[in-house]
């Protein structure tokens, strides 16, 4: 590896350091939960990659070298960003015929579109749909940053203890007990949800009708689709509520549709899970980009919905802002 570092061109860095761009993404993304942060850092990543190739000694092997860099530069801007939660994290449900609390000052946790964070090989495809899902990066939001970069880094990229250490350059016994600590505070704190590597029987069908009942603003049979213990909650809002009825209720009472054909919803695919992005008509009869759903169904209904309001995510899913 000397050898190739001490003669490198751009073209060589390029090409032994691209195939690593989504995993670095990915890991960007769960440390900060953000994917205007973790674009950010990624670009930052491989600039100070870049400038440092002809240094690079192969002493470590080079994905271990870039998570580094990532890590590193994640850390720093940690110390200058607070946790990014979802509603739920913030307090107990809300009533479904109240005003909505409107909170744009949070730091909202964002979702990431599939494409740039899938991986490669299609062996690790559901490992890595399972390692961004919304329930997972929520909670690791929960933990303080260094102990969150040893789980991801552990637990998620399956790197061992001594290239952790080489990652945050400490020591092995350090790394493990960071580790421990992780977890326990995990478990302790953070919301848990059960990891689903295949998609439940009759997603298909339950997806379609889920498309057919909110472009025909049919609130029973939204109601309908949603289990009875299910969650819908809409960041920027720190508003959500619980339960099937109460989900249609919110629905009916605070949704500027009014009737069929107000809404068109685009399947799409967050954080490893179906998604829609939602247009909304106006008065000039244009339908606009108004938000983005992802999913969680099961094989009841669908068990969980989060209404992303903000727009700026549609380019990042390549998604016109109107239709």
């Amino acid at each position: 590896m000397t050898a190739v570092v001490e003669n490198a061109s751009d073209q060589d860095f390029a090409r032994l350091a691209d195939p690593y761009r989504r995993e670095l993404y990915a890991h960007c993304y769960r440390m900060l939960g953000s994917v205007h942060d973790a674009e950010d850092l990624v670009q930052e990543t491989y600039l100070r990659a870049w400038k440092g190739f002809d240094r690079f000694e192969g002493r470590s092997s080079l994905r271990t070298w870039l998570h580094r860099i990532a890590t590193t530069a994640c850390l720093t801007a940690l110390e200058r960003r607070r946790r990014r939660p979802l509603p739920t994290g913030l307090g107990g449900p809300s009533a479904p015929d109240g005003e909505l609390a409107d909170r744009p000052e949070v730091p909202w946790l964002e979702p990431v579109p599939d494409a740039l964070v899938g991986a490669d090989d299609p062996g690790a495809v559901v490992a890595a749909r399972e390692s961004v899902r919304l329930a997972l990066v929520a909670a690791l939001q929960y933990l303080p940053a260094k102990q969150r970069a040893v789980l991801i880094l552990r637990d998620v990229l399956r790197f061992s203890a001594a290239e952790v250490a080489d990652v945050l350059d400490t020591s092995v016994p350090a790394v493990n007990s960071l580790l421990q600590r992780a977890r326990a505070h995990l478990a302790r704190e953070a919301p848990t949800e059960e990891a689903v590597s295949e998609p439940p029987p009759g997603q298909g069908e339950i997806l379609a009708r889920y498309v057919e009942a909110f472009e025909a603003y049919d609130i029973p049979a939204i109601t309908e689709l949603f289990t009875a213990d299910a969650v819908f909650e809409m960041p920027p809002y720190t508003t959500w509520v619980r339960g099937a009825r109460d989900i249609g209720r919110l629905i009916s009472t605070h949704c500027p549709a009014s009737g069929p054909g107000d809404m068109v919803l685009l399947p799409t695919r967050a954080n490893g899970q179906p998604a829609f992005a939602v247009y909304m008509r106006g008065g000039d009869g244009v339908h606009r980009a108004f938000g983005l759903q992802v999913l969680d169904p099961v094989p009841e209904g669908v068990a969980h919905t989060v209404m992303f309001f903000d727009t700026s995510l549609f380019p990042h899913f390549g998604l016109a802002p109107s239709l």
